[in-house]
């Protein structure tokens, strides 16, 4: 793809997330998100392979019928209260048509399905892009509607999505696949506390994002297209071999990492809101994440490849791939919560 091709793409998807997260307006929200969606097509399907090409199509369907189900919900709110404003939903009929396409749009389950089969068929960069940059959009939306969603619907979608999370995981051995099923436990853990604490959702959204950015540049760094493939990872770096121990550790939710922050601020609010029973079955769910987590930390950071040669270090040439992002996303992965008391005092 020549340079200025992508340079056009690139800005409008980042156009298209802006437009809709600043946006007041249904109109203008859906363009957003349509500008969005037609902008990572080319990105997803630039490699010539059949398997792209099907991923860019179930995207496209996708997200097209999510889209219409947003452009329909708000026609029908704005045909029965006259207002086209986003935080005017009024209409039951149309709260619970956005809500199920905006769990569309994130992959909650039971929607879930396209994004496991959308991340394998793309590139890892692409893949990152979609599990972090094109969560946003639907986000704000959320973000906005918050108070009008119907919370039923959301808190059933995120219990479902956190155990789909888990029991999807366990037999998968891509790491893009895993990722997926990642995410969609992650974006349950954000739906179930969405309509009850916004500030905490945005705070588990920040963290979802630099964690994940920070598997995913990893993976890319090590070529690890496999669980297999991340035995060799301590060849080409032992440094990333162990960041990537940590970070799996992280995204598993285990003290004192980052990511078991926003997991014990959810589960307590849940108790105080006298849903003891949700918060069990989310903390039970999260340890079947956790199992295939550790899965991949085992074949990292505790595994040797069968090497026949007696070399340590592979062959290699420099590496293209900047860190810049990488040592900027790695700290706030790893150390978010042990430094939380200093930042706070």
């Amino acid at each position: 793809m020549s340079p200025i091709t992508t340079t056009i793409i690139i800005t409008s998807l980042a156009t298209g997330t802006i437009i809709t997260s600043t946006s007041y307006h249904w109109l203008m929200a859906w363009i957003g998100l349509e500008m969005n969606t037609l902008s990572i097509l080319p990105i997803i399907s630039k490699q010539h392979h059949p398997r792209a090409t099907e991923a860019a199509t179930k995207y496209f369907l996708t997200q097209a019928a999510a889209s219409a189900l947003i452009l329909f919900s708000s026609t029908i709110n704005a045909w029965n209260s006259g207002l086209w404003d986003i935080t005017q939903m009024t209409d039951t009929t149309s709260n619970i048509l956005l809500t199920s396409a905006l769990a569309m749009k994130l992959g909650l389950a039971p929607m879930h399905f396209w994004l496991p089969e959308v991340l394998q068929g793309s590139t890892m960069k692409t893949a990152l892009i979609i599990s972090t940059w094109q969560k946003l959009a639907p986000m704000a939306l959320m973000i906005m509607t918050a108070n009008n969603l119907s919370p039923t619907i959301l808190i059933s979608m995120g219990i479902l999505s956190t155990m789909v999370g888990g029991w999807g995981g366990l037999n998968q051995t891509q790491t893009r696949k895993l990722m997926a099923y990642s995410s969609i436990a992650h974006l349950g853990w954000m739906a179930t506390i969405s309509t009850i604490m916004t500030n905490i959702m945005v705070m588990n959204l920040l963290l979802y994002l630099t964690m994940t950015t920070s598997m995913f540049l990893m993976l890319i760094m090590s070529e690890a297209k496999t669980i297999q493939d991340t035995s060799t990872s301590w060849t080409t770096s032992p440094t990333m071999s162990i960041m990537m121990m940590l970070t799996l550790l992280s995204l598993g939710g285990l003290p004192p990492l980052t990511g078991f922050l926003p997991k014990w601020l959810i589960l307590e609010e849940l108790t105080m809101q006298n849903m003891a029973l949700t918060a069990t079955i989310m903390a039970l769910s999260s340890l079947l994440s956790l199992y295939f987590y550790l899965r991949i930390t085992y074949t990292t950071a505790l595994t040797t490849a069968p090497n026949t040669t007696p070399m340590k270090f592979k062959w290699r040439f420099k590496p293209t791939l900047t860190t810049i992002l990488l040592t900027s996303t790695l700290p706030i992965t790893l150390l978010s919560l042990p430094m939380a008391p200093l930042i706070l005092l």
